[in-house]
């Protein structure tokens, strides 16, 4: 059997760069073809090299794997023809540098309601908006690791089948969390932070919820996420905690405080050293001194803040100059309690929110995004009959600047 005929499992990386901020995007494509699926370029053939466990890299130019349009891919069309109606929604309007599905366009040739590709609106004015119909990768350089994650394995006998392209699989959604054009995105409009459950949230958690809110393989991603910037000896504020912390095995630290709204589960997470029961959206101001934590970790809990200037302005002054803030989330939250923005995102759109919070601080660098999916469900999970898949995990972090 050659690897043309067999199926195995890939790791693809997509490396690339944005305005002051550096992104991996990565999935697990399983059981891929070798015979009958599409991938990416030049990579199909230097598999064929590979053994189980082996990495490579291939850099693409722009264009080279999202081609550019060859029409001008911005184009300036009547306000009129954003027609939210058209696929059967009301309350939505353009905001610049947002994505909407191409089926809210009307009267733009080869396109039609039932089209849910994102286009990207870079431009609102009284009666036109310019709008951006390329992907979102189009005209960036990339780089694409790959990965043979097994053996492979011989396929069972051909009868048909689904062709499967994986370039577009595994860049679905990929640069949507970047600006365009270094263009602040209006993610502010609209009460962006209102909430469907306005009562004070000491109220919604009151009681203690003892459940994980990610599966065992997202919660070991976000362990391998924290890795990368947690190390021994540090003193590390665990914002918006709960009765576990996953940070990484192993790890002895200094300091470990969680801040959350219920004491009972803070004080049965055995990672904290110390604890404060604070509600940051009625009281944004850490109680924590200047210059004190090397890292700040929030896990699933970004899109409950109302005030997220504020948050992150406070959690820049407790950090230690060089110090970190990262957060990490997916695509599950507490309807009541998540604030209206984010619920309208695509999930990637998600990263660039969490990004602009960043940048409007201006008290961090060396901004990252981090991405992957594709990863299998535990069976043990009970979800796994209704998604087989992980769920997803996004995480966004920078350093705060030094003086």
């Amino acid at each position: 059997m050659t690897r043309q005929e067999g199926i195995g499992d890939l790791l693809f990386q997509i490396h690339w760069q944005s305005t002051a901020v550096r992104h991996t995007d990565t999935y697990a494509a399983l059981s891929v073809n070798y015979w009958r699926d599409l991938l990416p370029g030049r990579i199909q053939a230097i598999l064929a090299e590979k053994q189980p466990g082996e990495s490579f890299a291939v850099d693409f130019a722009p264009g080279e794997l999202f081609p550019l349009d060859g029409r001008q891919p911005v184009r300036t069309l009547p306000l009129r023809q954003f027609d939210p109606q058209s696929i059967g929604l009301s309350d939505m309007h353009p905001r610049a540098g947002r994505f909407y599905p191409k089926g809210v366009l009307k009267d733009v040739a080869g396109i039609f309601s039932v089209n849910r590709q994102p286009f990207r609106c870079v431009e609102v004015n009284p009666d036109r908006i310019a709008v951006d119909l390329g992907h979102p990768l189009a005209g960036k350089p990339l780089s694409v690791t790959a990965t043979l994650t097994n053996t492979v394995q011989q396929k069972k006998e051909e009868r048909g089948g689904v062709l499967r392209d994986w370039t577009e699989i595994i860049a679905e959604g990929v640069g949507m969390q970047a600006r365009w054009q270094d263009r602040p995105t209006d993610f502010f409009s609209d009460s962006p932070f209102a909430r469907p459950d306005e009562n004070v949230d000491a109220r919604f958690y009151a009681q203690p919820r003892m459940v994980q809110h990610l599966d065992d393989v997202a919660l070991e991603q976000v362990r391998q996420i924290y890795a990368q910037v947690i190390k021994d000896d540090m003193r590390v504020l665990d914002l918006m905690s709960s009765w576990h912390s996953h940070l990484p095995p192993g790890a002895r630290l200094r300091q470990v405080t969680g801040l959350g709204l219920n004491a009972h589960e803070l004080q049965k997470n055995s990672a904290l050293t110390d604890y404060q029961v604070h509600d940051l959206n009625s009281n944004p101001t850490l109680p924590f001194a200047d210059n004190h934590y090397d890292v700040i970790v929030c896990c699933v809990s970004v899109e409950y803040l109302t005030a997220p200037f504020d948050v992150f302005a406070e959690a820049a002054r407790v950090l230690k100059p060089g110090g970190h803030l990262l957060t990490v989330f997916s695509n599950r939250w507490f309807p009541p309690k998540a604030v209206r923005i984010w619920t309208e995102l695509h999930e990637f759109e998600r990263m660039g929110l969490v990004l602009e919070y960043f940048h409007r601080s201006r008290a961090f660098s060396n901004l990252q995004t981090y991405s992957i999916r594709g990863l299998m469900r535990p069976q043990h999970d009970k979800y796994y009959g209704q998604m087989p898949f992980s769920d997803p995990m996004y995480a966004v972090w920078g350093q705060k600047v030094q003086n």
